[in-house]
């Protein structure tokens, strides 16, 4: 499969290179960028109709009977004529399209919107496919439903841009790190095929393309970690938030009229523009409103910066920081200034990897935090509040302050950070972040880079779990599940709500949602004894908080083993604490729900690490 994708690379020319990577892929931007179709199957089973003079009843039991929107297109192209000028004689003869064409009309229907625009959607995918051959329809007619099923990664075509250019895989891992830098296939797979392996090597990080958050290996012990870093590392809190990565650019000219259209961010008189971006590299600008209008505010002594941080919530009338449970209601699309107000964000920074036109991922850990302290202080950023400290409040996560102890107000912050040099002050500072309710330590690397995208020992996490924490496995019942996106699409489960057992008054009470954790088989298992115990509605006895809501909802019969980094507690489930990465170990057909883990045991498991 690469040595063929390496092919169609080798004759493609350097305008239309990128094009093709998007449509391999199914899309037509980067994964980044929030440019989606936006159309149903129903929807293009209408452009169906419109395409091949079909009635809407017989492309839906075509459907049907296949499950496959693409094989449908290609069955209808073949057995019908398509209009064309040869018609009269009998003959197909397709349009021919060029890759250009394709992409500007697919990028058509991601960007129609408004009143009328399903009707417009329908009619431009009916031209597209009109004008295809079977075996193009077979696939165009999968990409607004983002089920190409070519079975493409990203890596994938990083290993066929390194076959391309050398006939192996040998420069995928070069390829990697510039596609980790700025993920942007198309981008990159243009700098190769003009510059060959120098293409990659120019890769620099850019204002509104997210970096690959790096990501930390995981020791036991201090006298471990130090050993990894020569004797003497930074330490940080390791926060229990949402990471994000904020980019902010001064005087970006951007007319009124492209405003209209960019819906990827917010941007104030059109003097700069700001983006938020997950670790998932989704655009969550939109959903983060309070940390838009702090880096208008804040950060006005650079032009250009990109901030690598922890998001997490905080309750403005206490002061105390919020379980991680709450922090998440905050990424949503709807009711996003209702839930500003009530939970609102702090961007608790601690790197900076970009600044003024210069990449900073190669300097140092130490040279880049001076960097931040100088960015964060010259923005005012290190202004206090007389707002008190206790252990629940956000100095927990090592918020500087003044002299008083005081935490910050404004809507950045830096983490705390010491040197140590000891396995014993290591400890020290580890047991002092566990007493205040966080999940454990970040200890970093004097001298260590910034490897987006990449795990290794420049950073080493210590949490709690990894001593031990929570050694006993938890028993719970599956009591609705969600209906998932790609591949656990077909599965026909992404999702399943699990809880526990109240004996007090007979029902069941969540205790987590697991999205990950399973294989594929698993995943099948749960979805076939999912169907076989679906009811119409909610159970009686089932406690549930509204935004828990499943839609599926199944009889309290299948219990599952779950371990779980730690309990925590949370207003969002009705057991009143939640599994901070429930991992299912194995289904156990052997138990009733009611023999499940109570929630009376739940309580004395959270007791004892008190």
């Amino acid at each position: 499969m690469v040595e063929i994708l390496a092919r169609l690379l080798s004759e493609a020319e350097a305008g239309e290179i990128d094009k093709i990577v998007y449509l391999t892929q199914g899309r037509v931007a980067p994964l980044y960028e929030p440019v989606e179709f936006q159309m149903a199957e129903q929807t293009v089973l209408k452009a169906f109709g419109q395409a091949y003079k079909t009635s809407i009843e017989k492309v839906t039991a075509d459907y049907k009977k296949t499950g496959d929107l693409g094989v449908v297109a290609q069955e209808l192209s073949k057995n019908q004529e398509s209009g064309h000028a040869c018609r009269q004689a009998g003959i197909k003869n397709y349009a021919k399209m060029t890759v250009e064409e394709v992409f500007n009309k697919l990028f058509e229907i991601a960007r129609t919107s408004g009143e009328g625009s399903v009707e417009k959607k329908v009619s431009l995918l009916a031209d597209l496919l009109k004008n295809s051959d079977p075996l193009s329809a077979r696939y165009l007619a999968r990409i607004p439903v983002d089920k190409m099923r070519l079975g493409f990664s990203d890596m994938t075509v990083l290993e066929g841009l390194s076959w391309m250019v050398c006939g192996s895989k040998k420069l995928k891992d070069k390829f990697e790190a510039a596609y980790n830098v700025r993920p942007d296939l198309g981008t990159l797979a243009v700098s190769v095929k003009r510059l060959g392996v120098s293409g990659a090597e120019k890769i620099e990080p850019k204002v509104g393309t997210p970096i690959l958050s790096m990501r930390a290996e995981r020791l036991p012990d201090a006298a471990g970690i130090l050993e990894k870093m020569n004797g003497q590392c930074a330490v940080e809190p390791k926060i229990d938030g949402l990471r994000t990565q904020l980019h902010f650019k001064k005087n970006y000219e951007l007319s009124s009229k492209n405003y209209a259209k960019d819906e990827k961010s917010i941007i104030h008189n059109s003097r700069f523009i700001i983006q938020l971006f997950s670790r998932g590299l989704e655009n969550v600008t939109r959903m983060y409103p309070d940390l838009v209008k702090a880096a208008k505010q804040e950060l006005s002594g650079v032009e250009e910066i990109i901030l690598d941080g922890e998001a997490i919530g905080y309750d403005p009338k206490t002061g105390k920081y919020l379980p991680f449970q709450e922090t998440v209601t905050r990424k949503r699309k709807h009711q996003v200034d209702l839930f500003s107000q009530s939970v609102p964000i702090k961007l608790i920074c601690f790197d900076v990897l970009y600044l003024n036109g210069k990449s900073l991922l190669n300097e140092s850990y130490i040279e880049r935090r001076k960097i931040l302290e100088k960015v964060l202080g010259h923005s005012g950023a290190t202004r206090s509040a007389a707002i008190e400290s206790p252990k629940e409040t956000l100095s927990a996560f090592g918020l500087q302050g003044d002299r008083k102890g005081t935490i910050l107000a404004s809507g950045f912050a830096l983490t705390r950070m010491t040197i140590v040099k000891t396995p014993e002050e290591l400890k020290k500072i580890f047991e002092e972040n566990i007493k205040q309710g966080l999940e454990g330590i970040m200890a970093k690397k004097l001298d260590g880079i910034y490897q987006a995208g990449a795990r290794g020992w420049n950073w080493i996490k210590l949490k709690n779990s990894y001593t031990g924490s929570l050694a006993d496995t938890i028993d719970a019942v599956v009591m609705g599940y969600d209906f998932g996106q790609g591949k656990r699409n077909k599965f026909g489960v992404g999702a399943f709500l699990i809880g526990v057992y109240d004996q007090k008054n007979n029902s069941f009470k969540t205790i987590s949602k697991v999205g990950t954790g399973l294989t594929d088989e698993e995943w099948r298992t749960l979805a076939v004894s999912g169907k076989q115990l679906a009811v119409s509605q909610k159970p009686a006895n089932y406690e549930v908080n509204k935004l828990m809501n499943c839609d599926v909802w199944v009889k309290p019969k299948l219990v599952g083993v779950f371990r779980a980094d730690q309990i925590t507690k949370s207003p969002m489930h009705t057991a009143g604490y939640a599994l901070r990465f429930p991992r299912l170990d194995y289904w156990r057909t052997d138990k009733k729900p009611e023999d499940a883990t109570s929630l009376n045991e739940i309580l004395r498991m959270v007791n004892l690490r008190k």
